[in-house]
């Protein structure tokens, strides 16, 4: 009988990216899982390739990844040496991705004190599966045929020819030209080269001739050209190349270092808009402009400079809804959720969203926020000008449309009944239930979105006042009027003390669950000091504070487990945002509590930070359990390293003065910290 398909998990295994382009393999470099392949935008180009030396694979013994985009594999070659533990041929294989181009240096050392005859040889072979098919674990042939009821899109046809520099793969939107070449050799001989085709399978083979104690090379590469993708490769150099972090605890500097690198790789463009980059989602299902997450992303990034933060503010701008529709969710002012270049539907599954879309309920609050925080940390005061129309547009949805009811807090609900049933960050389908584990009604107006709303009134308010605007007043008399009717509405008392509710329900009810949200709220302005207490304390309270982080939701919910998507698990950005909440606040202890997490899941995870990973306590493991479907690099975990180590630093712009004030947390939760390579239009100021 056959199960159902299941998506393809991630975990264990390689990557290497460019955006838009990335591979993913064993760790050993062979390809043989769902997930495993090559990939351009929304299209697997390749489902798999194997490497064969003397016809058979070589023993992995380590990998060491030089980057997102590189990556050598070394193994053994003991069945061409002597098969003793000490053998003298090892094999290396370089992977490196950069846009649009995967390709292998394979390299055969020998210690041997004579020449060695051998053949090397790379089989591949073609997919052209999109995305959504291979994610709902359905682009095997066995698997299509199994599966009944899914409206699944056509197998690509797929037309092999020769072309000048090798075999060409081409379907209607998508070409592969895949090429063999040998490359050197110490020792005088060379590789000879040669390609074929079976059916669609591309087989490379070369026989060579390794020198006695030297090297022979041979290469493969795959050149990728794709008609329809709406997304490529960012141009230039990122504006935090070259920055480094020192600090006395050397897991922070890793941390940093590595998200960096996978920050580069996530950068990208989108084909109408080429010089202005913006930060895929992540890997490998989110290679594509996403509201919310490139703006968290953008936002956490500001101490290195706002040239991303201003590229994305107008990318969005651009996007910017002009009417209402109810399929796509557009509306006057509203900023986007998530663009891809076809219908983006999950086979099975009754989720079906448009090319564009803009079932969002916090992208257009948070624009808002990052235009003025970008402002403070010294965007240039003509491209904030240039944007204060989508500002207005953007405060006036909040007002006219955020609103749907007229109770004064944003909500949201799915009218069409196959789009996104939850829309705020936590968009889950059973993201917001109450704490006994039923499901909340909506329209849901969530406590994390009120905050939002709260900062982008007196943010929007402010940067009016900056460039002689009207209605400045109106708008910081609004934010009075929610922080009021916030504390009358969401605020519950319990047992165990007062707490903000996740959401308000269609009846308007708070949802008692105890969840990461209230973290969002801290160093908004929309609580109290007294309420800020309380939600500080319970942050780091045991039913929430994993060890590593940030629990989605509280252990004494009915809901809770581990290994919930929104429902226990812990997410990179969400504690670093709750953290960066706690030091603006002055809650320095509690905040080093969550970065002692933080780091401690860093280094679990080699210092590549996925999506998310399990909500297990640290008392109970002794490493970071993975959430194996994890996306990973991912923009706003990656993008969390910074923002942490802003917090450490307690870096905050004065544009008054053009400098940056440094005021750390205290208790210090990582010695000292030396930070070099910083191009950020304010001038560094002394550590106060």
């Amino acid at each position: 009988m056959f199960s159902h398909p299941v998506q393809p998990l991630l975990h264990d295994s390689a990557i290497v990216l460019a955006a838009p382009t990335q591979a993913w393999s064993r760790s050993d470099g062979q390809t043989d899982k769902p997930i495993h392949g090559l990939y351009h935008a929304d299209t697997r180009v390749l489902s798999g390739w194997s490497v064969l030396v003397g016809g058979q694979t070589g023993e992995a013994i380590g990998r060491a990844q030089r980057g997102a985009g590189v990556v050598t594999f070394t193994s053994l070659l003991r069945h061409l040496d002597d098969r003793t533990a000490d053998p003298r041929l090892r094999l290396e294989v370089t992977r490196t991705v950069t846009a649009g181009q995967l390709t292998e240096r394979i390299e055969i050392i020998s210690g041997l004190e004579q020449a060695l005859d051998t053949t090397v040889s790379v089989r591949l072979t073609p997919d052209f599966a999109d995305m959504q098919t291979v994610k709902a674990g359905l682009a095997g042939a066995a698997e299509r045929d199994a599966f009944e009821g899914a409206d699944l899109p056509a197998a690509p046809d797929v037309v092999v020819t020769e072309a000048s520099g090798g075999i060409r793969l081409s379907t209607d939107t998508v070409s592969a030209l895949v090429g063999v070449s040998g490359g050197g050799v110490l020792g005088g001989s060379t590789a000879e080269a040669d390609s074929t085709v079976t059916g669609t399978e591309v087989t490379g083979t070369w026989s060579v001739t390794v020198p006695a104690k030297g090297s022979v090379t041979v290469q493969w590469t795959v050149d990728i050209a794709h008609s329809a993708t709406v997304v490529q490769a960012a141009a230039g150099l990122p504006e935090w190349d070259g920055v480094s972090v020192r600090s006395g605890d050397a897991r922070l500097g890793r941390w940093v270092a590595r998200a960096l690198d996978d920050l580069t790789g996530l950068r990208m463009a989108t084909t109408t808009s080429p010089a202005d980059p913006f930060l895929a989602a992540g890997a490998p299902w989110f290679f594509t402009l996403f509201g919310r997450d490139s703006l968290w992303a953008a936002r956490f990034l500001l101490p290195l400079g706002t040239e991303i933060a201003g590229s994305t503010l107008r990318l969005l701008a651009q996007l910017q809804g002009t009417r209402s529709d109810t399929e796509t969710a557009e509306q006057p002012g509203k900023i986007m959720h998530e663009l891809r270049p076809d219908v983006y539907s999950m086979p099975g599954e009754s989720l079906s969203l448009p090319p564009l879309y803009y079932g969002t309920v916090d992208a257009t609050p948070l624009w808002i926020c990052l235009l003025r925080d970008a402002y403070r940390w010294g965007l240039a005061a003509d491209e904030v000008e240039a944007l204060l129309p989508a500002l207005e547009a953007a405060l006036g949805w909040l007002r006219d449309f955020g609103d749907s009811d007229g109770d004064g807090f944003l909500e949201y609900v799915d009218i069409t009944g196959h789009g996104l049933a939850n829309q705020g960050w936590k968009d889950s389908g059973d993201s917001i239930q109450w704490r006994d584990g039923s499901l909340a009604d909506g329209p849901i107006a969530l406590c994390e979105v009120q905050a939002y709303a709260y900062e982008a009134y007196i943010g929007g308010a402010e940067l009016l006042d900056a460039f002689d605007r009207p209605g400045g007043d109106a708008w910081r008399a609004r934010a009075e009027a929610l922080k009021t009717r916030f504390r009358e509405s969401f605020w519950i008392d319990s047992p165990t003390g007062r707490y903000p509710a996740v959401a308000l329900d269609a009846f308007k009810r708070p949802v008692d669950t105890v969840t990461s949200n209230i973290g969002h709220l801290l160093g908004t302005g929309l609580l109290s000091e007294e309420e800020s207490a309380l939600v500080a304390a319970r942050l780091v309270s045991p039913e929430l504070n994993s060890g590593y982080g940030l629990r989605t939701m509280s252990t004494d919910s009915a809901g809770y487990w581990p290994l919930s998507y929104h429902g226990g698990s812990v997410w990179t950005h969400d504690t670093a945002i709750a953290i960066s909440g706690l030091g603006r606040a002055g809650f320095g202890a509690e905040a080093g509590i969550l970065i002692e997490g933080l780091l401690a899941a860093a280094e679990s995870f080699d210092y590549r930070m996925p999506e998310l990973h399990s909500g297990d306590a640290s008392t109970a493991v002794t490493a970071a359990v993975p959430y194996p479907a994890a996306c990973r690099p991912q923009a706003w975990s990656a993008a969390a390293a910074v923002s942490v180590l802003g917090t450490v630093l307690g870096l905050e712009p004065d544009l008054a003065t053009g400098h940056v004030t440094s005021t750390p947390i205290t208790p210090a939760v990582v010695g000292d910290v030396i930070v070099r390579g910083l191009r950020t239009p304010l001038a560094p100021s002394r550590v106060g």
